[in-house]
């Protein structure tokens, strides 16, 4: 069975840290490129951060370059999403993705989603 679960979301103040991880199962997670979106309240769906599978790039979503980090660990199967300068406006309901076709912060190409984690950033 193939799943990707999400954790690491919590309630946090502005300017602070959190790091969430993105846990891969029933696929090769190697061979799958991984991609965070997220979905503010009544906002659209948005692209944040994307890592290709075979040359290990990085893009970024402006809102977030600079404060945002993607990496995965390939031992563990498991993508993680260091979120740190949180502001609130990065409240959102955040989820990954694996596609194996994938590339950037569009959502074409994604093969398998998660169910997400709640991110909220309020002082």
């Amino acid at each position: 069975e193939v799943q990707l679960v999400e954790s690491g979301g919590g309630s946090v103040q502005p300017g602070g840290s959190l790091r969430l991880s993105c846990a891969a199962s029933g696929f090769p997670f190697a061979e799958y490129s991984i991609g965070w979106f997220r979905r503010a309240p009544g906002k659209e769906r948005e692209g944040v951060s994307y890592i290709n599978r075979a040359s290990g790039s990085a893009y970024y979503a402006d809102s977030v370059k600079g404060r945002f980090t993607i990496s995965s660990d390939y031992t563990k199967n498991t993508n993680y999403l260091q979120m740190d300068q949180l502001k609130p406006d990065d409240t959102a309901l955040y989820y990954c993705a694996a596609g194996r076709w994938a590339y950037g912060l569009g959502t074409d190409g994604y093969d398998y989603w998660g169910q997400g984690t709640e991110v909220t950033v309020s002082s």
